[in-house]
């Protein structure tokens, strides 16, 4: 007990003196200081490393080789706590910076040391260089890098969240392929740099604001997911956002229906949930923001089965108010034992993840043309309640991950501009309607426009458009 009383006694001083020095460092050099800090960790890395041939060609005593070589270790440890002496606003956003830094510091610092070891071999093979040296310059180069690069990829895969599966897989399956394996590094690195910049500002942001408790609305928001995904603890459907809003103030639950079903059966389950939410908390009514059909969802359950007493207000996302062409054409040509094999695949996989009564079939026949105009006949408005829509787009194939980059050109086929599953012209409902047009190439998906992929996408800030939103919210009394 002693002994981890020490360490981490030890632990604590040295991260006070590391502050101590970020500080006087900051102080001195200004603006610079950043630079200054890499520029002279790389210096000392390759100093290090190529530790062993300046002992040979200076001829260091014996004692003054292991004084240097035992500091040089120290070094290399403590470097890998406190790569840079960089604040950052929380402690994962460190480790993600950090993490960053170590990956530059593997590039920048082995190439030079590539050189050097290739100089040291041709010197060794040449004979003018003792093979004893050569081995032990080596040898430094490789754990020395090595410990530099493990601590920077562990980091940003621990930490990082716009790397997704995809970069991970990549990075693993082409570790041991050089040159991939250098290439999906730098990507790697490029991807993690700009989330660490990006959420810096944001955290920054959002505790400048903090007092004005912008998402503070006097109803709680309810998120209503849509088809084929369920409210989970471990993966939000939601993304970033609900993390963004709570940050903001706002108060957050979520309607928990099943992941497929009719618009009745789903209706009847967040009618439920709001009733025994609003009565758990005394909050008295709920803002909803639902996306895709769980728009169509919130509206049955407001207009037909009492829950509009619940609901101050209903903005719904990319939902498919008017139906789709698409999936009516799907359901009318697509052979039967495809889809009783599709829809006893799903029914089966989603009982067991916890749906009591999964019906993919009666989920997609909702969200047809006819049927949505029939439902639209069938489930009126309520007078005192907000309704709002908000709708976006991508802007090629490319712009979606799968399956939206598939489905894309064919629902644009029978339904037009669209986001890869909704067409623009089916998401208008309410008072208002919001069309999100982003800067960038590639458009807003029908994931994007929930966070679902966890991506920055050039041009729109989805966390911050919910947080306006939500804002508006409050702004009306809400």
């Amino acid at each position: 007990m002693r002994f981890l009383a020490g360490l981490i006694a030890f632990v604590q001083n040295v991260e006070r003196f590391a502050a101590f020095a970020a500080d006087t460092v900051r102080r001195k050099l200004g603006k610079h200081s950043d630079m200054a800090v890499r520029l002279a960790h790389y210096l000392l890395i390759i100093a290090g490393i190529a530790s062993p041939l300046l002992f040979w060609l200076t001829g260091t005593p014996l004692w003054l080789e292991i004084l240097f070589t035992t500091l040089y270790v120290i070094y290399i440890v403590i470097f890998s706590f406190y790569p840079s002496l960089k604040k950052y606003p929380t402690f994962r956003l460190r480790m993600l910076g950090d993490g960053a830094e170590q990956i530059l510091a593997f590039f920048i610092t082995g190439i030079i040391c590539l050189v050097i070891g290739g100089f040291v071999l041709w010197g060794a093979l040449a004979g003018a260089i003792p093979s004893q040296t050569a081995i032990a310059t080596e040898i430094t180069l490789y754990l020395a890098e090595l410990v530099i690069f493990w601590n920077g990829i562990i980091r940003v895969y621990c930490t990082s969240v716009s790397l997704g599966i995809k970069y991970r897989a990549w990075g693993i399956a082409m570790g041991m392929i050089t040159p991939a394996n250098l290439v999906v590094l730098f990507l790697i690195y490029r991807k993690v740099r700009r989330e660490c910049d990006f959420e810096i500002e944001k955290a920054l942001l959002n505790r400048s604001r903090r007092d004005d408790q912008l998402c503070r609305t006097k109803y709680p928001i309810l998120l209503v997911h849509g088809v084929f995904f369920r409210d989970s603890r471990l993966i939000n459907y939601w993304g970033r956002v609900p993390a963004e809003l709570e940050a903001n103030g706002a108060e957050v639950f979520y309607g928990e229906q099943q992941s497929a079903a009719s618009v009745e059966v789903s209706a009847r389950e967040l009618a439920e949930r709001i009733e025994t939410l609003v009565q758990k908390t005394g909050c008295g009514k709920v803002n909803i923001i639902a996306h895709s059909k769980g728009g169509l969802d919130a509206r049955y359950a407001i207009s037909r089965l009492g829950a509009d007493k619940y609901v101050a207000s209903l903005t719904t996302i990319n939902t498919p108010h008017h139906g789709c062409l698409f999936a009516e054409y799907l359901l009318n040509n697509a052979p039967d034992s495809f889809v009783k094999t599709v829809e006893s695949i799903y029914n089966s996989a989603f009982r067991r993840l916890g749906d009591p009564e999964p019906d993919f079939i009666a989920a997609v026949k909702d969200l047809t043309n006819s049927r949505c105009e029939e439902f639209n006949k069938e489930t009126p408005d309520m007078p005192g309640i907000l309704y709002q829509s908000v709708g976006s787009h991508a802007k090629c194939s490319k712009s979606g991950r799968f399956p939206l980059n598939l489905s894309y050109p064919l629902v644009r086929k029978y339904d037009g501009d669209n986001d890869g599953l909704v067409a623009l012209t089916s998401a208008p409902w309410g008072e208002s309607f919001t069309v999100l047009h982003p800067s960038g190439k590639r458009g807003i998906t029908h994931a994007d426009v929930i966070d679902l992929n966890r991506e920055d996408i050039p041009g729109f800030d989805v966390r911050e458009f919910y947080v306006q939103l939500v804002n508006k919210l409050k702004v009306r009394g809400l």
